[in-house]
């Protein structure tokens, strides 16, 4: 694949930053654009993708290093290469929506209604940042004679960052139309929820980067399962209040 894109002088691009910085700057852009829907200020909406992306892509990179601490406690100096790739969607998730939850309580805004406003955003740019997984060569997929040739584990693969890319596309789509059409509160961050974990759980099948830990199923498959659960509990708890209140 393409890990760097280019160098100029004593500078390396390398092509997975490039793709978070571009979700991240899309994302946020798109977000601020459509902040009149929420009735707040451009700025807030800035504050608060300054803060959950931050602080997601620490719970990320913690929740990885974590699970691969085999290689980086023989390689420390490899904690902090976020370059080279190594993000973990769990633990981005619960460190930027702990992280929201906190700016958007101390902003006295609605939970629910900001998750539900965010949520087709995580989406997307989980989308971009895919893409940059695969130009580095990471998050790769099992070997199959059809599959993509990547020169870095010289052998065909299954491309399963651009399944991940094109299925969390759909859900970005899914969740823009419906985000319009759910008329209580945290519907459309609970549907994300369950999409997005029933995507990473049937692509996880297909990788070949992780180990397979109890009845079949990876670590990640199974924080998925609990991530989905999570995701109906939400549904059907604000759907049951909501109507309760009509």
């Amino acid at each position: 694949m393409h890990p760097i894109i280019c160098q100029i002088g004593p500078l390396t691009i390398y092509s997975y930053g490039l793709m978070m910085a571009i979700a991240v700057l899309l994302c946020v852009f798109l977000a601020g654009r459509d902040a009149a829907v929420l009735g707040v200020s451009r700025e807030i909406i800035y504050d608060l993708a300054f803060w959950t992306v931050f602080a997601g892509i620490i719970g990320a990179r913690i929740f990885f290093v974590i699970l691969e601490w085999d290689f980086f406690a023989v390689h420390p100096g490899e904690v902090l290469m976020l370059q080279k790739g190594g993000l973990a969607w769990q633990g981005g998730l619960i460190g930027g929506v702990s992280t929201g939850l906190i700016y958007v309580r101390l902003k006295r805004l609605s939970v629910l209604a900001m998750a539900d406003f965010a949520a087709p955003y995580i989406a997307l740019g989980h989308a971009i940042g895919r893409i940059g997984c695969f130009l580095n060569g990471c998050c790769y997929g099992r070997e199959v004679p059809w599959g993509i040739f990547f020169p870095a584990h010289q052998a065909h693969l299954h491309p399963t960052q651009l399944y991940e890319s094109v299925s969390l596309f759909v859900i970005f789509l899914i969740l823009k139309k419906m985000r319009n059409s759910f008329p209580i509160p945290g519907q459309t961050f609970a549907l994300y929820l369950i999409l997005a974990s029933m995507e990473r759980l049937v692509v996880e099948f297909f990788r070949a980067d992780h180990l397979v830990t109890y009845a079949g199923l990876s670590v990640f498959q199974w924080m998925t399962l609990a991530i989905g659960a999570v995701g109906m509990i939400l549904y059907a708890a604000v759907t049951r209040r909501g109507k309760s209140r009509l």
